[in-house]
Parts: C-alpha cells; sequence; structure tokens
C-alpha cells in the first residue's frame, strides 16, 4: 500500500521516536524538581540545599559562625555552599539527562535544553 512512497515509512518512525523522547524529556524536567542535593562548605558549617533544577530549598548554618568580627567569613561561607550546591544540581541535571537520552547516538556534546 505504501509502496511508491519511498521512505515514508522510516519518517513515521522517526516522529515516533520524537514523540517518545519529548515525553521522556518533559518527565526528566519533572523528575529534577524532587531531586535534591547539598552543597557544603567551612566543612559542614554551611549546607545549602537545592532542586537538580538548580532552586535553592534550604540553608543550615552552624551558629558560631555568626561572630560579628568575622561577618565576611560568614558571607563567603554561605556563597561557598550556595555555589557548591547548584554546580551539584547542575551535574546531576546532566546524570539524568543522560540517562534519557542514552541510546539515541547524538553528537558528542550536544547540549539539550532543560
Amino acid at each position: 500500500m505504501l509502496k511508491g512512497l519511498g521512505n515514508l515509512g522510516d519518517m513515521a518512525k522517526v516522529m515516533k521516536q520524537a514523540q517518545e523522547m519529548q515525553a521522556k524529556m518533559a518527565e526528566m524536567q519533572e523528575n529534577l524538581k524532587t531531586i535534591t542535593v547539598t552543597g557544603e562548605s567551612g566543612a559542614g558549617l554551611v549546607k545549602a540545599t537545592a532542586t537538580a533544577k538548580g532552586e535553592l530549598t534550604g540553608l543550615d548554618i552552624d551558629p558560631s559562625i555568626f561572630n560579628p568580627e568575622e561577618k565576611e567569613v560568614a558571607e563567603d561561607l554561605i556563597l561557598a555552599a550556595i555555589k557548591d550546591a547548584q554546580a551539584k544540581a547542575l551535574d546531576k541535571g546532566r546524570e539524568e539527562m543522560a540517562k534519557v537520552t542514552e541510546g539515541l547516538n547524538l553528537p558528542e556534546g550536544m547540549k539539550l535544553p532543560f
């Protein structure tokens, strides 16, 4: 029946795969909102928790860092913990993306949107 249409059957297969990929990507996006990572600084004196999407959800600060003479140290520790959490969130997001795109033979270094 589709004999004279050439590679139309292959195109339908590709379109179906694209739709499946889109569904997996949407599911992964939702999952990234529930996966959490924790960044630390000052040997655990400051801990920042974020989702794998990079949204900061919590901050745990040991009261010992609140010395008025060392305000800048406390600020640096807080900032370092947040940056660590964000870096871990980015890594976790990439790890989850790799699970979704595994076996697709995408070009190396190809970045898909989150």
